[in-house]
C-alpha cells in the first residue's frame, strides 16, 4: 500500500527576513483566473462610460458661412483636406479643412447652385437653375483668406472661370467620370457631355419627368445610376449610350451613392424616412433597409472604406450607419442646425461634412470620442484592448444601455413616438386582415420588397 503525502518546503513561503511578507503561491495563467470574466466586464463597462463621456462629435463650422442655405458639397478625391460648397444664392466656396478657411469664392450662378463636382484635372464643375454649366479653376489661391467686396468677387469669378456650357433647361445634378473627360448632368433630361465640346454627346433619358440625382460608379466607371421624380431608379451604360434597367419605388429617392469598395452596391435616400441598399444585379428587392429617421432623407454618402454610410435628413439630424446593420450607431444634431440637405464623408473617413439651410458647413468627427492627435504605442494598445472588450460584452444589458443612450430633442422624441404608433397600427391591421381571411389569400410581402412597385429591363 502506497501513501502519498503533501510535501511542502518552508523555503518556498517563509520570508528570509522578518520585514518581508510571506510569499503567496500564484498561477499566472490567465485562463485559470477565477474572476477573469468579471474583471473584463468591469473594464468594458468603464470603457463604455468613458467613450460616452468623451463623445464630442462637433468640431466647428467652416470659416465665414454662406448667406443662403448650403444645398451641395463636392469632395476632392485627390486632396484630402479640400472641399467645395454651393449655396442657394449662386455662390461657390472652396475650403481648406485643416484651417477651416475659405480658399476662394465665386459668384457662379443666378439662382441656386444645384450641383458640384471636382474633376480629375483639379477643375470644379458647377450647374444651376440658370441653365448653365461652368468650369472653374480652383488652384488660384491669390485671394486666400481675404474678405472681398462684391466688385472683387466678380473679378475673382471672371479670373477663375475657365469654360461655360449652355443647356436647354435648368440642371439639378452633375457628376464627373473618375478618369475620362466626360461628365453627366440631370434635369429635365439626363445628358452625357464631353469636356471639350459645347453640346451634349448623348441623351440617356428614359421616362422620368425630372432627374433628381445622378452618379458615376467609382469602379465600373461606365455605369451610371440616377433617381427621378417619377419614383424611379435607373441604371445606364455609357458604352452602349442607353439605359439598362429601372426599378420604381413607392416614394421618391432624393439621392444615391455607389459603394467605393463593392462596385455592384449602391444606396438610395428615400422620402419615406428610410435608406435602401441595392444590388444592381438584382433590383427586385433591396439588400438592406436603414431606418431611424423621422422625416425625409435628403442625402447619403458612403465612407471611403465602404463599411459605413452617413445620412442627412429633413428632421435636422445626421445619422451614421454600419453597412451591414439596419439601425444607426450614432446621431448628431445641434440647436442651431436646421434641415440637413447634404452630407459627405471626408476622404480619410475620419470626418463628416454637412450642409444645411441655415447657411453653415459643419465639420464632425465620424467617431464621436476619437481624437486625431498623435498617440503613443501604449495608448494605441489600450484603446484597441478597450474596443475588443466593448465588442465582447456589447450584448450585456448595462453595456448596451450606456452605449445606445443619446440625448435627443423633444421634437425628435415626439415624432419617433408618433411614427412607432403608426407602424404598430399598420402591422396590427395587416395581421387582423390575415387572421380573418381565407388561408393563402393574403400574401405576406417581405419588408425589403414592400417599397418596390416594379422593375423593367431594357431589351
Amino acid at each position: 500500500m502506497k501513501i502519498k503525502t503533501i510535501s511542502r518546503s518552508s523555503d518556498a513561503y517563509v520570508p528570509v527576513r522578518n520585514t518581508e511578507e510571506s510569499a503567496i503561491p500564484r498561477n499566472l495563467n490567465p485562463a485559470l483566473h477565477p474572476f477573469e470574466r468579471a474583471r473584463e466586464y468591469t473594464k468594458a463597462l468603464t470603457a463604455t462610460k468613458l467613450e460616452r463621456m468623451f463623445a464630442q462629435p462637433f468640431i466647428g463650422q467652416l470659416g465665414k458661412s454662406h448667406r443662403d442655405g448650403v444645398y451641395t458639397l463636392a469632395k476632392n478625391f485627390k486632396i484630402v483636406n479640400r472641399v467645395a460648397s454651393g449655396s442657394g444664392d449662386g455662390v461657390i466656396k472652396y475650403w481648406d479643412l485643416t484651417s477651416r478657411d475659405e480658399i476662394v469664392s465665386f459668384k457662379a450662378h443666378y439662382g441656386m447652385v444645384s450641383g458640384l463636382c471636382v474633376t480629375p484635372s483639379q477643375k470644379l464643375l458647377s450647374c444651376g437653375d440658370d441653365k448653365t454649366i461652368k468650369m472653374w479653376n480652383i488652384n488660384n489661391e491669390t485671394m486666400y483668406g481675404q474678405n472681398l467686396t462684391d466688385d472683387q468677387e466678380t473679378k475673382v469669378s471672371s479670373q477663375g472661370l475657365v469654360k461655360t456650357y449652355l443647356g436647354e433647361h435648368s440642371f439639378k445634378t452633375i457628376d464627373h467620370h473618375r478618369e475620362n473627360d466626360v461628365f453627366v448632368t440631370g434635369g429635365r433630361r439626363i445628358n452625357l457631355w464631353d469636356v471639350n465640346r459645347k453640346s451634349p454627346v448623348s441623351d440617356l433619358s428614359w421616362g422620368a419627368d425630372n432627374i433628381v440625382s445622378v452618379k458615376f460608379n467609382m469602379s465600373e466607371t461606365s455605369v451610371i445610376a440616377s433617381t427621378g421624380s417619377d419614383n424611379s431608379i435607373v441604371l445606364y451604360d455609357i458604352r452602349t449610350n442607353s439605359p439598362t434597367q429601372k426599378v420604381r419605388t413607392s416614394m421618391r429617392s432624393n439621392a444615391l451613392c455607389w459603394n467605393p469598395i463593392e462596385p455592384f452596391s449602391f444606396v438610395s435616400a428615400s422620402e419615406d424616412h428610410n435608406c435602401y441598399l441595392w444590388d444592381m444585379r438584382n433590383l427586385s428587392r433591396s439588400s438592406n433597409i436603414y431606418k431611424d429617421h423621422v422625416s425625409a432623407v435628403m442625402d447619403v454618402d458612403f465612407s471611403p472604406t465602404g463599411q459605413e454610410l452617413v445620412t442627412g435628413s429633413y428632421d435636422k439630424t445626421i445619422r451614421i450607419y454600419e453597412t451591414t446593420k439596419g439601425h444607426s450607431r450614432d446621431i448628431y444634431h445641434t440647436k442651431r442646425m436646421q434641415h440637413v440637405f447634404v452630407t459627405k464623408f471626408s476622404m480619410d473617413s475620419k470626418y463628416i461634412l454637412s450642409g444645411s439651410d441655415d447657411g453653415n458647413v459643419r465639420l464632425w468627427r465620424s467617431r464621436a470620442s476619437e481624437r486625431s492627435g498623435v498617440k503613443s504605442s501604449r495608448l494605441k494598445t489600450r484603446l484597441h484592448y478597450d474596443d475588443k472588450l466593448k465588442e465582447k460584452f456589447a450584448a450585456l444589458p448595462e453595456v448596451r444601455r450606456i452605449a445606445r443612450h443619446r440625448h435627443l430633442s423633444q421634437v425628435i422624441k415626439s415624432a419617433q413616438e408618433i411614427k412607432r404608433t403608426e407602424l404598430q397600427s399598420l402591422k396590427r391591421r395587416e395581421e387582423n386582415e390575415r387572421k380573418h381571411s381565407k388561408p393563402g389569400t393574403v400574401v405576406t410581402k417581405p419588408e425589403k420588397e414592400k417599397h418596390i412597385v416594379g422593375t423593367v429591363h431594357k431589351k
